[in-house]
């Protein structure tokens, strides 16, 4: 009976890491991975182990200052570099989450088309059944909610399976570094990068720890429930390039957008393949729409002291609330604008998320190496060399794309 409480008891932290990495897997990142797959085969699938690694050290980071501190990490910002500073980040997080959120909505329009529903339908409802969620909800319902999201996520690996890749040439290129350096191979690992660790998942994830209530003593546990979740995210994100792959990549078909990868694989997989992506897009792209403007809501209302929170009614925490229902509202309009260029929309938020990350993780390192505020939680040798690592290897990146176009009228 004790060691059933006690599996009750981990199942009832385990939450926000797993939420927050399969928020990434949006309708965004699930283009991003399928045009890996389609534009580069298995080629990226070093890289993606590498920041499968990366994003459970970041992550675990978060957890830990969350449970140590019980403020979420852009409260940690004002406090520790000053309004200006914490300006910045948020208008760095508002930049890139707005345009993730269109690219969501464009999501959900784009996976119920493929079955004949018109966005100018489904986005609408869609948008005010998120707000109603929401706003209406305490956090315990809420993450229940999104935990059960998580599942439409197998999707993906029942559609890998059934197209029957080569698991030997995986697993070599898994481990096996490929590198092109040209602007398009730059630009598709940055948005990769982008993806998979993103500016809004360090907000959300260090705000819903605390807004759970977990401490200290709960930290082993949260820890737990952040490296599953980078395992599970990742190990989704694997089988989507897999996926297109051995599909698409093979057959010479490059892909923009994650409804065109469903569109693609009918006839190279058959009608099943392309409903069982659909579904995924659609699921995914719900969790982010709820996810993604949440955890900007938590992020901005913690950096200037406004009330935020699930369990506060709307009158306690207007301002929460009206952020999150500003962005549903004119994110989920964009996307009935005709002729809007979605796909675009959504690809160079990718981008954009990849290049502003350093950013927010220089803030992140320089809070958790500082005794007054972790005590004796700071990082260890390794995590440092890890996340300082990352952080320059995307500055590295970004500053190749910049530069080599320059180089080419040069030379």
């Amino acid at each position: 009976m004790k060691k059933r409480n006690k599996i009750l008891f981990v199942l009832s932290i385990i939450g926000p890491g797993l939420i927050t990495v399969n928020a990434g897997n949006d309708a965004g990142g699930i283009a991003t991975y399928a045009t890996v797959g389609a534009s580069y085969g298995y080629k990226m699938l070093w890289g993606l182990l590498l920041i499968t690694f990366s994003l459970a050290v970041i992550q675990e980071m978060n957890a830990r200052m969350a449970v140590v501190t019980g403020k979420g990490l852009s409260d940690l910002i004002r406090e520790n570099f000053g309004v200006k500073w914490s300006f910045f980040a948020m208008s760095i997080l508002f930049i890139a989450n707005f345009g993730v959120c269109v690219g969501d909505f464009a999501g959900i329009a784009a996976s119920l088309e493929l079955f004949g529903i018109s966005k100018y339908i489904t986005v609408p409802l869609m948008a005010f059944l998120v707000w109603f969620l929401i706003t209406k909800g305490s956090y315990e319902k809420t993450e229940k909610v999104f935990l059960a999201f998580t599942f439409v996520f197998f999707t993906y690996i029942i559609t890998c399976i059934k197209v029957h890749p080569n698991w030997t040439e995986v697993m070599k290129a898994t481990v096996t570094p490929s590198l092109e350096f040209n602007k398009a191979y730059i630009l598709t690992f940055i948005g990769m990068i982008g993806t998979t660790i993103t500016p809004y998942m360090q907000f959300y994830l260090q705000s819903s720890v605390v807004d759970k209530g977990l401490s200290v003593k709960d930290y082993k546990y949260e820890k737990l429930d952040v490296y599953l979740g980078a395992l599970w995210g990742d190990l989704v994100s694997f089988f989507i390039i897999v996926c297109t792959a051995v599909t698409l990549y093979k057959a010479g078909i490059t892909i923009d957008s994650a409804e065109q990868a469903a569109m693609a694989l009918k006839p190279l997989a058959g009608s099943y393949a392309t409903i069982l992506f659909a579904v995924g897009l659609f699921g995914a792209s719900v969790l982010a729409t709820m996810v993604i403007p949440l955890s900007t809501t938590y992020a901005i209302c913690e950096a200037f002291g406004f009330e935020s929170g699930l369990d506060n009614s709307f009158d306690e925490a207007k301002a929460f609330y009206g952020i999150f229902t500003f962005m549903i509202i004119f994110s989920s309009a964009l996307v009935l604008i005709p002729k809007l260029s979605l796909v675009g929309i959504m690809l160079v938020t990718q981008q954009i998320a990849g290049m502003l990350s350093p950013v927010i993780l220089i803030f992140m390192v320089l809070l958790i190496n500082n005794k007054d505020i972790m005590k004796d939680y700071t990082n260890n040798k390794l995590q440092n060399v890890v996340i300082w690592i990352t952080v320059i290897f995307i500055v590295i990146l970004s500053v190749i794309l910049f530069v080599s176009p320059v180089l080419d009228k040069l030379f």
